[in-house]
């Protein structure tokens, strides 16, 4: 979920933006101007968010990478005798990417004394991902309850590896169907661009000769619509960015917000490639 603190803000000016979009545009009626505004709107409300969710995310998979290489030392350490207090400060020298310094703020603690619970939990605090919330607490219930520590890190190691594996999977199965919309926004894109440039322009001539030569027998075009169409088109594909980027987002891993980026760039391109070709 994304702070309020984030998207309010950028939906606020987003939303200025477009409304200064619509007061320029009306005494003028310069299309161009409007859609200015539009996906400068567009930009400012999935950007920032965007931006700070992709962020977010990056670290919770690096987080969720590393911590099977860690879970593992620990359980191959606790194999030869070592509490699960001692297990973690003997593990904490090896390198686990990202997770490095917050390993070894947890084992700095244990050795002042803190109880390893509650250095787990500070560690869960700082690292706080779903995948890492079920396995600390996991291990925090089985060092209260005593026996085998070395069993149960064992046993949570395997899990996180076979979730990481299984997320692999299934983004790969799902990637295909991204790349799908991807081409699908792509030929919508271009049949736009071919109506706008070839299509229309040519029934604009055909409407006007139809009327102005009495002998023809070919129905008179209602050619003043036609702006009108193209209008409704160059919206067409911005609302299609939209629309497939937050698809590309559900489909990646189930949540509107990873797609605030990809919709984005695909509102941005899609709408620069039909300016500078002449198709709005």
């Amino acid at each position: 979920m994304i702070p309020l603190k984030i998207l309010i803000p950028s939906l606020l000016i987003a939303i200025v933006a477009g409304i200064i979009g619509i007061i320029l545009y009306i005494p003028t009626g310069n299309v161009i101007i409007l859609f200015n505004a539009i996906i400068m709107a567009i930009s400012i409300a999935l950007i920032p968010p965007g931006i700070f969710d992709y962020i977010r995310n990056k670290r919770i998979r690096e987080i969720e990478n590393r911590l099977p290489d860690f879970l593992r030392d620990v359980a191959e350490a606790s194999r030869f005798g070592m509490t699960l207090a001692d297990a973690i400060v003997s593990a904490s020298k090896g390198r686990y990417g990202i997770l490095t310094n917050e390993i070894r703020k947890m084992a700095y603690q244990i050795e002042w004394g803190v109880p390893v619970g509650v250095a787990l939990e500070s560690f869960l605090s700082r690292a706080s991902t779903p995948l890492t919330k079920r396995i600390v607490s996991t291990i925090i219930k089985s060092n209260e309850a005593g026996g085998n520590v070395s069993d149960v890190l064992n046993m949570v190691a395997n899990y996180s590896r076979e979730v990481q594996q299984l997320n692999k999977e299934k983004y790969s199965q799902l990637s295909s169907y991204t790349v799908v919309l991807l081409i699908a926004y792509g030929v919508f894109l271009v049949t736009i661009l071919i109506l706008n440039v070839q299509f229309f322009p040519q029934m604009i001539k055909a409407g006007q000769s139809a009327t102005g030569s009495v002998s023809n027998n070919i129905a008179s075009i209602n050619v003043s619509i036609i702006p009108t169409v193209k209008l409704i088109f160059a919206g067409a594909i911005i609302v299609h960015a939209v629309g497939d980027g937050l698809m590309a987002g559900v489909l990646k891993d189930g949540r509107f917000e990873s797609g605030f980026l990809t919709a984005a760039v695909l509102a941005i391109g899609g709408y620069l490639f039909l300016l500078m070709l002449g198709g709005v």
